[in-house]
């Protein structure tokens, strides 16, 4: 809203000043720290309103220590994330860009699934919350409809050849339009000679023509993802500031692919795949981290708010869409590691203990609990200990996985 207030300011009446909201980085620090300030100074709020409401997290006793002195701590504080993430980039995006617009709809689809769950848990006393299968219909049915924009929309493409000698910036600070950007299923995977993978490619095998099925392909790979990050976010969601902190970090990540793909000039140079107007989404990725960092106010331990799978599955389904949609999905097992692993912990510990049981017919394990933060809670390391070395890890992923573009 105030990006189309001051272009017209600007139009209208030459306003000195107002071009300055032409630029991507001066609009995405401003909400980033319009988002921190909204989610440390309004998140309080929030949260003596939960306490109020009695809206408090019912603990299953694990047998963890400390665990059972959570119980009655507010939660749903996922709502302080979406709220904080909205109003900046609602104010300072433009919000006709398909891929503000796709981020938008993943936030509110996402926020909807998660606070139908808790509602459920915390007011109709069911622990289970949202059956899974409901969870799972949620999910897929998202990631058909952010893949099938991604694919079908005529404003999603990419451009291969940049241009070695053009004028790329206009007087007013606009970047021109490339006629000969084009529709293509390529991403960045890392070690590859060219750095990119054309998943059409994998249905050469029809013949001529073979491209206009990619969809069979790129659909269903968007929904495997935004399910599996979405999920691995929910199962990271276990102790103080865990799910917040790690995510953060893969955030800002993300938005530095976000900001150098859409910037024809750092891409060339950087030798990364140019994505015409996806840069309007460093707006949305810097009001998403100063949300998640000033969420971590109230979160971190002793945790004053619990996200809930409010806050977890949105920030999940967030994060893969953005990935998938600056084409760095195949980066994510790398940049989400803590989630992978996180998901992986629990999937092999369920079949490892199936698998024993119907072999020695007694369930064998092979962590002390699941999901991996657990089995060091239960090696008796401190819960705050626990987070900051996930977090070092996850630094050290970050930079791992910006190295890794440049590693062919």
């Amino acid at each position: 809203m105030l990006y189309y207030l001051f272009e017209y300011l600007e139009n209208e009446f030459n306003l000195t000043g107002a071009s300055v909201f032409q630029f991507i980085t001066f609009r995405s620090a401003t909400a980033f720290i319009l988002s921190l300030l909204i989610s440390t100074i309004f998140g309080k709020r929030i949260i003596n309103f939960l306490r109020k409401q009695q809206v408090g997290e019912s603990i299953r006793d694990l047998g963890l220590e400390g665990q059972m002195q959570k119980s009655g701590t507010p939660t749903m504080g996922g709502v302080i994330i979406i709220l904080a993430t909205l109003v900046p980039v609602l104010l300072l995006a433009k919000l006709e860009n398909i891929y503000v617009l796709i981020l938008l709809i993943t936030t509110v689809w996402m926020g909807l699934i998660g606070f139908t769950d808790d509602y459920i848990k915390v007011f109709k006393k069911d622990k289970a919350g949202l059956k899974g299968k409901f969870k799972i219909i949620g999910q897929v049915g998202l990631g058909i409809i952010v893949g099938s924009i991604l694919y079908f929309n005529d404003g999603v493409t990419i451009k291969e050849q940049l241009p070695q000698q053009e004028q790329v910036m206009l007087e007013n600070g606009k970047k021109k339009v490339f006629s000969d950007a084009h529709k293509s299923t390529k991403t960045t995977v890392p070690f590859l000679k060219n750095n990119e993978l054309e998943y059409a490619k994998a249905l050469s095998f029809l013949g001529e023509g073979y491209e206009k099925y990619a969809w069979l392909i790129f659909i269903p790979i968007v929904v495997f993802i935004v399910a599996g990050v979405s999920n691995g976010a929910n199962l990271t969601d276990g102790i103080d500031g865990l799910a917040a902190g790690s995510s953060a970090i893969m955030v800002v990540t993300l938005a530095i692919f976000t900001w150098v793909s859409g910037n024809i000039i750092f891409a060339d140079y950087l030798d990364v795949m140019y994505i015409p107007n996806s840069g309007e989404m460093t707006v949305f990725v810097a009001a998403f981290a100063g949300a998640l960092i000033g969420f971590l106010w109230y979160n971190t331990y002793p945790a004053q708010v619990f996200m809930g799978d409010t806050g977890s599955l949105t920030i999940g389904g967030i994060i893969a869409v953005i990935a998938i949609a600056i084409r760095k999905e195949l980066l994510l097992p790398l940049l989400a590691g803590i989630f992978v692993v996180e998901n992986l912990s629990v999937i092999l510990q369920v079949s490892y203990f199936k698998y024993t049981k119907k072999k020695y017919g007694e369930g064998r394990r092979i962590f002390k609990m699941s999901p991996l933060h657990h089995h060091y809670q239960k090696l008796n390391y401190h819960e705050s200990k626990i987070v900051t070395r996930f977090w070092i890890v996850g630094i050290l992923l970050a930079v791992f996985t910006i190295v890794t573009l440049k590693l062919r």
